[in-house]
């Protein structure tokens, strides 16, 4: 194993180190110092520029979350050897000259190859500024929401979020790209909470794309408005605000400006003010409407406003599909399927989230039902996007009509949420 640590240390002395891998963790094999690692699966170590100094990142890749530490050549040195002495049976080591293999046996036997590099190999120092991310990290409103480290760094308990977040903005740039605009483009973000996403789809859509937008939260928690709208303020974000109202209730027409702030949003205590530049009046229509994770039938509200006031795109993430459940469960109509609960719940999401694509169908939306990030982020995981295409013929519209109406009869379903959109029982 020595043979192995003394390759590494001349690596980082003589700047030919590339990276580092360390897998096959085995537990503790000794008392150690670093209790905290005992759910490790990998270390990887690179190479970056960090404020114009040579240092190495560490990332810590568990099951469910990474964490990156950065440390100088000496640190690295040390931490890697206890590593190695302690949880790890496998290291890599790649050179811009050689790779060396180390192979630790459960007895604490140590095996150590080398194989010359036949072909030149570049070194990828990488800078500590973000490259290549949707989103970046750095941007000051991510430490405000608590996303951040005050440098930058994403915190260990929001790596999950994180990654949600640029799945979510990598989905949405994909399908906006499919729908032309005409001019500013009006974005209403029904139930966005604490504002992760509405944040990240402003920067993305303003700072990578160049687009001209008006975004709009909505967020029925008046204190919880109230900070969003500091930050937002504090940022000089443009055309950006949340406003205090439930989906339903939601009025795409608000106007913000010094005079006609209410003390439910704004109380005299915490004034606020929207600079000049942040003033603006939603139009009769919503260019894109997106529901994420919004409550049972909010879903469907937020589906309505889409649907009522033209939206070319709808993007929404279901989320607790209770509605439609309680009806299978009052009706009490049972299959070999429906019998068992933890069925009859996927049931209900299934057709819950088929009725709404369906009815999205006969307003004349293109729609699809595609995942929204791996299973194991988070359960609500199904995204259902309608993208405006025109008016159905009548006879598409009667098809669409007895499928909802035959999936009703099958499972005892009296009445889906959404249908109060069509004014009158289906």
């Amino acid at each position: 194993m020595q043979k192995f640590i003394n390759k590494l240390e001349s690596s980082l002395k003589d700047g030919s180190f590339v990276k580092l891998t360390l897998s096959k963790p085995v537990g503790m094999r000794q008392a150690t110092s670093v209790q905290e690692l005992k759910d490790i699966r990998n270390v990887y170590v690179k190479p970056i520029i960090l404020r114009n100094e040579k240092m190495y990142s560490f990332t810590y890749r568990y099951e469910r979350r990474d964490e990156t530490k950065n440390y100088d050549a000496k640190q690295s040195l040390e931490v890697i050897t206890k590593l190695i002495s302690e949880i790890f049976l496998n290291a890599s080591l790649f050179t811009l000259t050689e790779d060396v293999t180390l192979l630790i046996s459960k007895k604490g036997k140590a095996t150590v190859m080398t194989k010359a590099v036949k072909e030149q190999r570049e070194q990828n120092v990488e800078h500590d500024k973000i490259k290549n991310r949707l989103i970046n990290p750095e941007n000051p409103w991510w430490f405000k929401l608590g996303l951040t480290t005050r440098d930058g760094k994403v915190t260990a308990d929001m790596q999950h979020k994180f990654k949600q977040i640029c799945k979510y903005v990598e989905i949405v740039d994909g399908v906006m790209k499919n729908v032309k605009f005409d001019g500013k483009i009006r974005i209403a973000d029904m139930g966005a909470g604490k504002g992760y996403l509405t944040f990240a789809l402003y920067e993305y859509l303003t700072q990578k794309c160049k687009y001209d937008i008006q975004m709009e939260g909505v967020e029925i928690r008046p204190d919880l408005v109230m900070k969003i709208n500091e930050i937002i303020k504090e940022s000089e974000m443009k055309d950006f605000r949340f406003v205090e109202s439930s989906i339903e209730d939601y009025d795409c027409q608000q106007t913000t400006d010094n005079s006609q702030q209410t003390s439910s949003n704004f109380s005299d205590s915490q004034p606020y003010n929207f600079s000049d530049s942040q003033i603006f009046r939603f139009s009769d229509s919503i260019d894109v409407l997106i529901a994420l994770h919004a409550c049972n039938t909010a879903t469907d509200d937020a589906i309505i406003k889409g649907i009522e006031s033209g939206a070319k795109l709808i993007i929404c993430a279901p989320c607790c599909h209770k509605q439609i459940r309680q009806e299978m469960e009052k009706s009490k109509v049972v299959d070999s399927i429906t019998r068992y609960g933890i069925f009859m719940e996927r049931q209900a999401v299934m057709i819950t989230d088929t009725i709404r694509a369906l009815i999205m169908e006969y307003f004349g939306y293109k729609t699809q039902v595609m995942e929204f990030i791996e299973m194991e982020h988070t359960p609500k995981n199904v995204l259902l996007v309608g993208r405006k295409v025109g008016e159905p013929s009548i006879e598409d519209k009667e098809r669409i009509l007895n499928e909802i109406k035959s999936l009703k009869e099958r499972y005892g379903i009296e009445r889906h949420y959404l249908e109060k959109i069509f004014r009158c029982p289906l």
